[in-house]
């Protein structure tokens, strides 16, 4: 890296809150800002730039990654712990690639415990209610969570946060992961039990191949009559369709979604003046038992911060080193 010069760095899918907290790294960083999604059509306008900065919205194809190492690219910084959008595979040996492993737990974990509370007690009717001058409380009924059991897919930073606050709650607590933490109170099971026995299922787990639609027609089947189910993690956990048919069935009680399997393109986007044409997002948002909210569990003023504060510094250590804590195990030859 020449010493003189300043690096060039692009930016994708940025919002206005992205813009005031990394444009303060323009005195180290040529920085420019795009709202565009990076995809095939505008990987070229990397043409020059030493890093890019993507997010999980992108959609970072093989032949994205050949165009930004056609354009010069050095390295790949996702804004994010997730990088299930990217195509690893195709990255290795041509394009190095971090992410942020570590923003903040709690800003999840938080998240998903409003949803639960919000799906049990219908809140959201209530305050839609009220806002019409309509105050009655007619079926507005819930139930009390103390005492119910929750299964909680996954133990990593985000899922022991939940599994402290549903403790805090009085909830009995199950979990199914691969890396057992050994934390008292809680009971570790098979995912099939964690299913059978669960009033309440939060999903806290990365998005593998082996686990992709771990929600679906044969573990619906499977779930306690009525329970609910909370995905903050990732929307490919999910067999949308799947998910569709076990709410007819009335299997599933409800259903509060942040995430979503074909989210990239819609969510975040303002479609209020336009035609929504994912048919199954339509149909999920028509029933009266499922929250959808738009991949914001993360969105807290210190996950954002985090958020920026390690991009940069993996940017800056990659590019002066060559190396960088937070690689995800491509680097370029």
């Amino acid at each position: 890296m020449d010493s003189n010069a300043k690096p060039k760095i692009i930016l994708y899918s940025v919002k206005e809150y992205d813009v005031v907290r990394f444009e303060r790294f323009s005195k180290q960083f040529n920085m420019k800002f795009l709202e565009h999604r990076l995809d095939e059509r505008t990987a070229v306008f990397a043409y020059g730039c030493d890093a890019v900065v993507a997010c999980p919205m992108d959609i970072i194809t093989a032949p994205v990654i050949d165009e930004l190492v056609e354009c010069g690219v050095k390295l790949l910084a996702m804004r994010s712990d997730g990088y299930n959008n990217v195509d690893i595979a195709h990255a290795r040996g041509r394009l190095s690639v971090v992410r942020v492993p570590d923003y903040s737990p709690y800003s999840v974990a938080e998240f998903a415990a409003a949803l639960m509370f919000t799906l049990i007690r219908s809140t959201h009717k209530a305050y839609n209610r009220t806002r019409s001058h309509d105050f009655s409380i007619n079926n507005l009924a819930g139930f009390e969570l103390h005492g119910k059991t929750c299964g909680i897919v996954g133990e990593g930073r985000i899922g022991s946060c939940a599994v402290s606050i549903c403790k805090g709650i009085g909830m009995k607590v199950l979990v199914n992961t691969p890396h057992p933490r050994g934390t008292p109170g809680v009971e570790y099971c098979s995912l099939d039990e964690l299913f059978e026995r669960s009033d309440v299922i939060q999903l806290h787990c990365p998005l593998t191949e082996a686990n992709r639609h771990m929600i679906n027609d044969a573990s619906i089947a499977r779930m306690k009559q009525g329970a609910l189910l909370i995905n903050t993690a990732r929307g490919g956990l999910v067999d949308s369709e799947a998910l569709i048919r076990g709410l007819v069935s009335r299997r599933i009680r409800g259903a509060a979604l942040d995430v979503y399997e074909n989210e990239g393109g819609t969510f975040t986007v303002d479609y209020t003046n336009d035609i929504l044409e994912d048919r199954v997002l339509q149909i999920l948002l028509g029933f009266p038992n499922v929250i959808i909210t738009s991949h914001q569990a993360y969105f807290t003023e210190e996950s954002l911060e985090n958020i920026c504060i390690t991009t940069m510094e993996n940017i800056r250590e990659f590019l002066e080193t060559g190396e960088c804590k937070n690689l995800i195990g491509t680097p370029a030859v």
